[in-house]
């Protein structure tokens, strides 16, 4: 099947003037260009003033108020002042070779006693305080403590933790005196990294080679001008949301790295469609305006449609994630403002002086990929054949998923916080040692409940703390340590079991720990989460059926970014969880599992992210099938026009977020590769093969639009372009209907 050559653009049709909203709005800033520069540089001076106290203002908060493991872990840090919600450190002691803990008691009990003199407002509870034998491995020579803090208050570790080993060294001199804990083994024993600014320094360099291929000018730099106005007009209007709510530490990391990579795809767009249209003969300020009337408008959905995906946050009944959300949004929102304004005011000034030497013109489209496009829609059923197929592989591990925390066994083999566990765990030490779960009882009853918790299948012990590390006023906190760690669904067997024995015991409160705060994370969002895919999924539908004016385009996009979750999960599943390329890349083992939060972080920014993708090829192939009439030929072209686009935006992407994955913690390395993969595997397999693949095969259906819904969304109905032969023959070799009484083709409403 040959594809005969698209129609050429007439000079003149490029000269009208705006004819849109946003047309009207370039050519205002066009005309007041200077105004608008200087407007968005007092911006990046304010914004950089913002950047350096953004970090001290926000949160590590994962409160999740109204579930039962939460407010029972508030009340018993309202009585302790410490404990609840999160996994305690533990303190180790090896005695010297021929001694034993048992000889030893005594002092050891006053160096731990030292602890608390030195940390009064963290809670130790040790051998001495408890009475319990298997505080005390089988060699007779380790001992152990739990060191519950107080609440954190930043990300990384505590650092009373670290003053409470320091001061039982200095009272067990000649003893060995090891810290360990989740929190410990997942950082290695240090909270220290690149820092943000260096992360982004270096996804910075990685976008301008990148930029550098593609424009072959010094235009490389203006995407990379944006995204720092970008990034520090965000961080400006982050630091003003802080003052009216609290904001989570992980949207830092996102503003400066999502952050980047969105505004220079944005910017990326823009400039690639500019350079086309001077190319195609309009003068510079001509092209602005139609380069912001285009490639503007699907900035402008690709920004909605990474918005309408952190719904999926923002509804939560989770102030973290929440937070996290409201932020998020920030981004995409405050580029596409920098994008559509500053962006055009630089290319009416200087945009022209700075394209230079021009080595790579756009006054046709890629050859390369325009190839590759006739392939595709020659071989249309091969080729979505090969994409279910790669994707279906892909998928396949993601029905052994496991939520949770990251299991003990995937952190670091080596270092004093492993030491320290091993001596443990060889020591016949349970590494439920790591997750105990703590029962809030009534004083009266707290034997009654330790004698039963004695009894429950999976918990090897249960103690009551004498004096104040068990006890205050009236109220017992109990602590049962389970056989293995409760940190994902498949473990939490002792948490379900421990409240079902004490559901109906009088006098008890209620049971917490990091299981059971689990189970509350699982109860409050994934219980929620159906409801809430359907509401974004919702919107989604509606703003592409009327960007596109088309509800087959719309919904194939909405039903292909699910595939491409369902594959990007598939692949974190295999390379984390599994540890089929973990151990090789980042040195971590099999994790066990994925960290509660972090499969709707990434659904909640690949959902948008992905679909940005999708916008910048249908927008450009809707574009010429208006301009065609024929379906094949639009594919070529649109493809042609956006496949090197595409790619290399997926690439800037996906070095921030490579860059993002230098992070010392596990849970950050997770959603960096989570994001990265999910990116790379969407703008290859799904938008450069499946979906011109699939617009080809559908045909005239593609631009299919019911007239009601037409009504109902504003778009202006009449007749679509004459089918060509090769869209006729097309449809009547897959057996389908051309359907030409069905179809809505019209642009929509100013």
């Amino acid at each position: 099947m040959s594809i005969a050559p698209p129609r050429q653009l007439p000079r003149e049709s490029v000269q009208e003037g705006p004819r849109t909203a946003l047309g009207r709005l370039a050519t205002w800033v066009t005309h007041h260009r200077r105004l608008v520069v200087v407007a968005w540089l007092i911006v990046l001076v304010a914004g950089g003033g913002a950047a350096s106290k953004v970090s001290s203002r926000l949160t590590t908060d994962f409160s999740l108020p109204g579930q039962p493991g939460y407010e029972t872990a508030l009340k018993i840090q309202h009585i302790y002042g410490n404990g609840g919600d999160s996994s305690p450190s533990i303190l180790v002691v090896t005695v010297p070779a021929g001694q034993s803990v048992r000889s030893d008691a005594a002092t050891i009990a006053a160096g731990f006693e030292a602890v608390r003199r030195v940390e009064p407002s963290s809670r130790v509870v040790d051998l001495a305080v408890t009475g319990d034998g298997r505080f005390v491995t089988s060699n007779g020579r380790s001992t152990f403590a739990f060191l519950f803090t107080p609440p954190a208050n930043g990300f990384g570790l505590d650092p009373r933790t670290t003053q409470a080993q320091a001061v039982l060294t200095r009272a067990l001199p000649g003893y060995a005196v090891g810290l360990t804990g989740l929190n410990q083994l997942s950082s290695g024993g240090s909270s220290k990294g690149p820092g943000v600014l260096l992360e982004t320094i270096i996804g910075g360099g990685g976008a301008l080679v990148v930029l550098a291929f593609v424009f072959a000018s010094l235009l490389a730099f203006v995407p990379l001008l944006i995204a720092a106005v970008s990034i520090l007009a965000t961080f400006l209007v982050v630091l003003g949301l802080t003052y009216v709510t609290q904001v989570s530490f992980i949207v830092e990391f996102l503003i400066a790295l999502v952050g980047l990579g969105i505004a220079i795809d944005y910017s990326l767009l823009l400039v690639t469609r500019w350079r086309e249209e001077r190319a195609r003969g309009a003068d510079n300020t001509a092209a602005v305006v139609r380069a912001v009337e285009t490639a503007g408008r699907a900035v402008l959905l690709s920004g909605l449609t990474v918005a309408i995906g952190l719904l999926a946050l923002i509804v939560l009944p989770v102030p973290g994630l929440r937070s996290t959300g409201i932020g998020g949004m920030l981004i995409p929102l405050v580029s596409i403002l920098v994008v559509n304004t500053l962006l055009p005011a630089l290319l009416a000034g200087i945009g022209p002086r700075i394209d230079w030497p021009r080595i790579r013109h756009e006054d046709h489209a890629s050859r390369a990929w325009s190839a590759w496009a006739r392939g595709v829609t020659r071989h249309r059923w091969l080729a979505t054949g090969v994409a279910v197929a790669t994707l279906a592989i892909a998928i396949i591990p993601v029905f052994g998923l496991k939520v949770g925390d990251t299991s003990a066994s995937a952190f670091a083999k080596t270092g004093p916080a492993r030491q320290a566990y091993s001596t443990l765990l060889t020591g016949g030490v349970p590494s439920g040692v790591l997750t105990p779960i703590e029962v809030l009882t009534k004083r009266s009853t707290a034997r009654a409940v330790d004698a039963r918790l004695q009894r429950i299948d999976g918990i090897t012990t249960a103690v009551l703390a004498s004096g104040a590390s068990g006890s205050r006023g009236a109220m017992s906190d109990v602590i049962a340590i389970p056989a293995v760690e409760t940190v994902n669904n498949t473990t939490l067997a002792p948490v379900r079991a421990t409240e079902d024995a004490l559901l109906h015991v009088p006098g008890v409160v209620g049971v917490t720990g990091l299981g059971a705060i689990e189970q509350d994370y699982s109860h409050a969002v994934f219980g929620n989460f159906p409801l809430m895919f359907a509401l974004i999924a919702f919107l989604t539908l509606v703003l592409l059926t009327r960007a596109f004016r088309s509800l087959l385009l719309a919904t194939k996009a909405v039903l292909l970014n699910l595939v491409s979750l369902a594959a990007t999960f598939g692949l974190l599943t295999w390379f984390w969880q599994e540890g089929h390329g973990s151990s090789t890349v980042f040195n971590i083992p099999a994790t066990g599992a994925i960290t509660f939060w972090l499969p709707l972080m990434v659904f909640a920014f690949l959902f948008g992210l992905s679909m940005d993708y999708e916008v910048f090829i249908l927008s450009r192939i809707r574009e010429e099938y208006d301009r065609l009439g024929r379906t094949d030929e639009a594919v070529v072209e649109g493809v042609g026009r956006t496949g090197r686009l595409v790619t290399s935006a997926a690439l800037i992407l996906f070095l921030a977020f490579a860059s993002l994955a230098s992070a010392p913690d596990t849970d950050i390395k997770v959603l960096a590769t989570g994001l990265g993969a999910g990116i790379l595997l969407d703008a290859t397999v799904v938008r450069a093969l499946l979906v011109p693949a699939l617009i080809s095969v559908l045909g005239r259906w593609n631009w299919w639009l019911p007239r009601p819904l037409a009504r109902l969304l504003l778009v202006n109905t009449t007749a679509t372009p004459a089918s060509s032969a090769t869209d006729r023959s097309a449809a009547a070799g897959s057996g389908r209907d051309e359907a030409g009484s069905l179809l809505v083709d019209s642009r929509p409403r100013s």
